[in-house]
């Protein structure tokens, strides 16, 4: 059991107030914070702290993966699985998605022949994993996730009630189905730049009557209306904004959770949440970004199939303990709820674990060692270390998420 530090990484979408205020840093900070890394990945390892120094995460996991990963270290090639962090964000995220793992391993062995350098800005794959990710919202968190019922975006096209959208909303009409949203899509995120500029502007106007005639609130796709504003606002002539009408807009209350599978579009708009995720960095852009956007890959690695709105609620597995199910292989998480001064709570583990406080102040015990955790801050739990128990809580109610290993 040792102190994890995390690796802070700073892009344009950050909070200045959101991490620096959790970790009980200066606010506001002096750039925008937009995700605190705790895991293993080249990109960026969080730090292990040892009785004489620091080290990478990556390099104390590569150096004896048998202790630190266990048994589960052939499955997953020697390698950490699982990528936690804490994301904050103040403005939208870019439109994505994640290829599979078939996808992700045939695009990383292309633009390794193709010799394009790993970290040059048009690379699309930096590594060989797919990235299925599962998001709990630690406040209000806000996002853009998966297609919607095909009839169900009709009926908002229709409602907008701007000319120029009928043959749009014909066609999807036509065909309500997968293929008819691919080629919705596909037309609207490759719309010649002349043909955008007169669309996008008809449409926003059209959400703003929307929005004034049911005084903003009342409207049935009020929210979808004025999401639309808003990415238009931040991304001004960007096709992106024509393609999240086609999103699910789902809002996440504290606790509840997002899991997404390979292929499905989507955009995070705002919060803080805990992300977990396969060790994976690759992403699939489609607009809403100043950063490279691929819309052949992308559209290869698109899944169409409209999707229900994929809220994860946490099963209660104890009266302090909450684990959110997902599929994936790579994660499993869990979060507890720890009154001050309650009795002392057991996290089992049979492989490695990252233990994550986000809220108030805990001392971690193993083998009569000590740590104290406090929000913003973690620790990392090897395979062959004891059971750790959560000895108390301090400073009032406390909260901690703890990331292991899913069920290979």
């Amino acid at each position: 059991m040792h102190e994890l530090v995390g690796a802070l990484r700073s892009y344009a979408w950050g909070s200045r107030t959101a991490l620096a205020q959790l970790c009980g840093r200066e606010v506001p900070s002096a750039h925008p914070e937009a995700e605190l890394w705790f895991g293993a990945h080249p990109a960026d390892p969080a730090r292990v702290v040892l009785a004489d120094g620091s080290r990478s995460l990556l390099d104390v996991v590569a150096d004896d993966p048998e202790r630190e990963l266990g048994s589960v270290a052939p499955a997953f090639g020697d390698r950490l699985p699982f990528l936690l962090k804490i994301l904050a964000a103040e403005e939208p995220l870019s439109l994505q998605a994640h290829p599979s793992a078939e996808q992700a391993a045939a695009g990383f062995a292309w633009e390794n022949k193709a010799q394009v350098p790993i970290d040059s800005p048009m690379r699309n794959y930096r590594d060989d994993s797919h990235k299925p990710e599962l998001v709990v919202a630690l406040d209000r968190f806000e996002a853009l996730a998966g297609f919607r019922s095909p009839l169900r975006t009709v009926e908002l096209l229709r409602a907008l009630d701007v000319p120029q959208l009928t043959p749009y909303a014909d066609l999807l009409a036509a065909q309500p189905d997968s293929a008819g949203l691919r080629t919705l899509f596909t037309t609207w995120i490759t719309l010649p730049q002349a043909a955008l500029a007169a669309l996008l502007p008809a449409v926003l106007d059209g959400c703003v009557r929307y929005l004034a005639a049911g005084k903003g609130t009342t409207t049935e796709f009020a929210g979808e209306a004025r999401t639309a504003l808003e990415l238009a606002e931040t991304y001004p002539g960007d096709a992106g904004v024509l393609a999240a009408l086609l999103l699910n807009r789902l809002t996440l209350e504290p606790g509840q959770g997002l899991f997404l599978a390979a292929g499905n579009l989507h955009a995070y708009l705002r919060g803080v949440g805990v992300e977990i995720m396969a060790n994976s960095d690759n992403v699939l852009r489609g607009g809403l970004t100043p950063k490279h956007v691929d819309v052949p890959e992308l559209l290869r690695v698109l899944d169409f199939e409209p999707l229900d709105v994929p809220v994860v609620t946490a099963d209660a597995t104890g009266e302090t303990v909450y684990r959110y199910p997902t599929p994936a292989h790579e994660f499993a998480l869990s979060r507890y709820e720890l009154a001050e001064g309650a009795a002392p709570v057991p996290i089992p583990h049979t492989g490695p674990a990252i233990l994550l406080c986000t809220a108030g102040t805990v001392t971690l015990r193993q083998d009569g060692e000590q740590l104290r955790v406090r929000a913003g801050h973690a620790a990392w739990i090897s395979a062959a270390d004891a059971e750790v128990v959560v000895a108390t809580a301090t400073d009032g109610p406390a909260q901690v998420f703890a990331a292991s290993v899913g069920s290979c």
